[in-house]
């Protein structure tokens, strides 16, 4: 039980490394200013970007069983919230239709496209990847 223990620990560090060198890359390639990935968050923005994150993963949480589907809820949530930010607390000029639609794609294309890739390559790998979990399947 306690090797379980460290393993799912060191999964959620390997994560957590990935997420920090995958955001410092998108960084260095001019993704994470302004409206593709806003720095230096103002309150409403720290407030509901984190809702909709929330809202997101408690989604995909409830759609765990049905893997096509679980992008479907950070990618609507994402698409109706985020607009609301960037035109209401950082006043981005455009209109909310288009932001809705710019931050729609990528969505889409982050959350459907590379999660769902992301998921086939893990699927493929789990036993190695994750043996606890394949080892209770």
């Amino acid at each position: 039980m306690k090797n379980s223990k460290t393993l799912f620990v060191s999964q959620a560090a390997l994560i957590a490394a990935l997420y920090v060198v995958l955001t410092l890359l998108a960084n260095a390639l001019g993704l994470a200013n302004y409206a593709i990935q806003l720095t230096g968050a103002i309150l409403w923005d720290i407030i509901f970007g984190s809702l909709a994150t929330l809202l997101g993963a408690v989604g995909t949480y409830l759609l765990r069983r049905c893997k096509w589907l679980a992008p479907l809820p950070p990618i609507v949530a994402n698409t109706l919230i985020v607009p609301m930010v960037l035109y209401f607390a950082y006043h981005i000029p455009g209109s909310i239709p288009y932001f809705m639609l710019t931050v729609g794609l990528g969505e889409i294309l982050s959350c459907g496209v590379l999660g769902i890739l992301l998921l086939l390559l893990l699927q493929k790998y789990k036993k190695y990847i994750f043996p606890a979990a394949s080892a209770k399947e």
